[in-house]
């Protein structure tokens, strides 16, 4: 980062337009690390990273050269999976949107993906028009009640409604293969896992009555990165007690904010500062305005309820903030003309800032960049790359073999 603000720094000074634009730095030794940890938590479920949490090329490369599978939600996600190469294969996908547009699924079926999800009958009815050879998982309602965003609401079916649900996929000849659920993104009680894969055994069970031998099991998604261990915990015991004698059975689950929440940091600069005016009431706060906001990279304060946590990144072209600096509360702002592009409410930060200054925010690699827009003519921050930490060599040899099997280019 601080790489990013000298360089904008010297061509800022040079007279370049929009020298100080914000910026990402994407650690992939961070999405290597997460990949590593999952391996030794969880070393029978193969995760299919969410491409909806954050599409960045260079995410899904090392993923896939780590042999990470794909959940996409749509068929723009599936184009830019496959188009990957790198042996990237249609079969290491699941379309786990329970509610397709008809050519969605024609289009996955040209592509030779069939795992997708489904959760009612108009969905098989659909499926079988086009694309009867698809490999149907159904998708069961878990309790979701502990996440931060919760699912339920929107798609699942209750255990009252799969037996019905599985004899009109007999009837319609269709492939029903296994069971999905996902406890709700950013899920902080783990404990809900254990609850939905007894229910998952009750979904085997009925299959067998309808005359279905299911062998895909789908976790879902909800993983947190601080509760991780945790969470592996509760999977690993319930499977070992609901699914004992699993031999034949393929595991996987649906991760996407645990791979890149903390891999992605934003480097923004405070554009302008408003002071209290000389009328203001004793509790008024300096005003900073930074170049991105709500309708950028901080839409996740909106649609995935984060927290904005600034830190000065550099102060009067220092990068240290010396001991005992005064600090004062303020609020920060985006660049936008909306009243509502606001970041944060109240923080505390040094009273010398001034415009030119830089802040930054970690754990901004999930739900961020993937909803941003250009609304007010800003544009989207873009993202530097490094591989500077542990797992460095690893991370370079993977995506160099990945390269040279035609998956894109190294880094």
């Amino acid at each position: 980062m601080r790489s990013g603000v000298l360089n904008a720094s010297r061509l800022s000074s040079n007279g370049v337009p929009d020298a100080e634009r914000a910026f990402f730095v994407a650690d992939l030794c961070e999405v290597y690390q997460q990949y590593q940890r999952w391996c030794k938590n969880l070393p029978e479920i193969q995760p299919h990273y969410a491409v909806k949490s954050n599409p960045d090329p260079y995410v899904l490369r090392l993923l896939a050269a780590l042999g990470a599978g794909f959940d996409c939600a749509s068929n723009q996600e599936i184009n830019q999976v496959l188009a990957l190469g790198g042996g990237v294969e249609p079969s290491n996908i699941i379309f786990a949107n329970p509610c397709k547009a008809i050519s969605f699924v024609r289009a996955a079926a040209r592509a030779g993906v069939d795992k997708m999800t489904f959760d009612n009958v108009d969905e098989l009815y659909k499926i079988a028009r086009a694309h009867p050879r698809a490999k149907l998982v159904i998708r069961i309602l878990a309790d979701d009640s502990k996440s931060i965003c919760a699912f339920n609401v929107k798609f699942g079916a209750a255990l009252s409604a799969v037996p019905g649900l599985l004899a009109k996929a007999k009837e319609l000849n269709l492939d029903v293969i296994g069971v999905s659920f996902h406890v709700g993104s950013g899920c902080y009680d783990p404990s809900v896992y254990t609850d939905a894969i007894s229910r998952c055994r009750k979904v085997f069970d009925m299959a067998q009555d309808a005359g279905y031998e299911f062998d895909f099991l789908d976790v879902g998604g909800g993983f947190e990165d601080s509760l991780f261990e945790q969470a592996a915990a509760y999977l690993r015991d319930a499977i070992d007690e609901y699914f004992p004698e699993r031999k034949h059975i393929k595991i996987i689950a649906e991760p996407g904010r645990y791979f890149v929440s903390n891999a992605f940091r934003l480097a923004t600069n405070i554009i302008a500062r408003r002071a209290p005016q000389a009328d203001a009431n004793a509790h008024a706060k300096v005003m900073y305005y930074i170049n991105d906001g709500v309708y950028g990279a901080f839409n996740c304060l909106m649609f995935d309820h984060a927290v904005a946590r600034p830190y000065v990144l550099c102060m009067d072209s220092s990068f240290h903030v010396p001991v005992g600096e005064t600090l004062s509360r303020c609020s920060i702002w985006g660049p936008t003309c909306d009243s509502i592009d606001k970041i944060c409410e109240d923080a505390e930060l040094p009273a010398r800032l001034q415009a030119g200054d830089w802040l930054g925010f970690d754990g901004m690699g999930a739900y961020t960049i993937c909803a941003a827009s250009q609304f007010n003519g800003f544009q989207v921050s873009k993202v530097v790359y490094t591989a500077g930490g542990d797992g460095e060599m690893e991370v370079r040899v993977a995506l160099a073999k990945f390269a040279a099997r035609g998956g894109g280019l190294q880094a």
